[in-house]
């Protein structure tokens, strides 16, 4: 599974992403990945979703095997704790939650499973 990671931002979590991105998308799906601050997260939010602020994690599905991601760390920290993870198990958590997002699942009871699963999978803390 091609998986490209790039950053705009000095540091962020590391985790198995492309060990994730295999078993929730299958290892034919192109995925690229980029930790971004949340100036770049506020403009891609407004011009694709007409939103007006910084969001945690962004997914665009480009066609059925190849999709980009974006998550802003900054705005993971500060949301970690309202669900019980670290900074660093809260940036996983939202890559299941963008992949899911890519995989065609919509916010609500089966994805709360998915989540679930896979979050208790790759023991994100």
């Amino acid at each position: 599974m091609p998986l490209t990671i790039s950053s705009t931002v000095k540091s962020y979590p590391q985790h198995k992403y492309a060990d994730i991105a295999k078993s929730i998308l299958g290892k034919r799906y192109e995925l690229s990945l980029v930790f971004i601050g949340t100036t770049r997260a506020a403009t891609l939010n407004q011009q694709y979703r007409n939103k007006s602020y910084s969001p945690n994690v962004l997914s665009f599905p480009l066609n059925e095997r190849t999709g980009e991601m974006f998550i802003c760390p900054q705005v993971a920290a500060g949301e970690a704790a309202k669900f019980d993870l670290s900074q660093e198990g809260y940036v996983g958590y939202l890559f299941i939650h963008g992949c899911l997002h890519l995989k065609g699942f919509e916010h609500g009871d089966t994805m709360d499973k998915h989540e679930a699963k896979w979050r208790k999978h790759f023991a994100l803390k």
